[in-house]
Parts: C-alpha cells; structure tokens; sequence
C-alpha cells in the first residue's frame, strides 16, 4: 500500500488521530507531550500514530498535510493543526467541543447523553 493511501485510510478510519511523535502515554517530545495531554484532557478516545515507528510517514505526511511539523491533529479527516493550535484552541475553550461532538458522532452506542 502507497503510504498516502495508508495515511487516507487512518484518516477514514478514526474521526480522531494525532500524528506525533511516540505515544499519549509516552511522548518522544514535548510538542507531542502537551498536544497528546489537551486530546486526553477532553476525555475522549482517539487514535495516533507515532512517526518515529512509521518513518514513512514522517515523510510523506507534511507534504501531503501542507504542514511541515508533527504533532498534527486531524478530525473527521481535516487537519486542525499542530501543538501550538491545539493548545490555543484548548485555553479558548475551542479544542473540547470540537473533540466532544466528534467522538459523540462516531460512537458506536447511539445511548442517551
């Protein structure tokens, strides 16, 4: 599989992903670290992808992405941004929303809130 098509899947496949560099749990960077700690923060599951495991696509994804550095956060398949974005969207109140609705669309049980 051509690497923008494995990065086409992972973006159809979870409404949630982060590209970063180790895991949430650990980070290989501190960009990585405050990013994943915002995701975690909102209290909804999410998938990553750590681009130190997955070198290619470290390299293909900026390019594709038209966003040269990682973390990169993507929901519902478009790019929200990297860590400064997402900090700034989580101090404004904006990141958890935007987070909340998503996981809410995409939840498997359709239960009552």
């Amino acid at each position: 599989m051509e690497t923008i098509d494995k990065i086409k899947q992972q973006l159809a496949d979870n409404p949630i992903i982060i590209y970063m560099k180790g895991s949430p749990k650990l980070p290989s960077c501190g960009f990585s670290a405050q990013a994943s700690q915002a995701l975690i923060a909102c209290g909804e599951p999410f998938a990553f992808v750590d681009i130190l495991q997955n070198p290619d696509i470290r390299a293909e994804l900026p390019a594709y992405a038209n966003w040269p550095t990682f973390p990169q956060l993507w929901v519902e398949g478009e790019l929200i941004g990297g860590c400064d974005i997402m900090l700034e969207m989580f101090q404004r109140g904006e990141l958890q929303p935007l987070i909340k609705e998503t996981a809410a669309k995409y939840k498997k049980d359709d239960g009552a809130e």
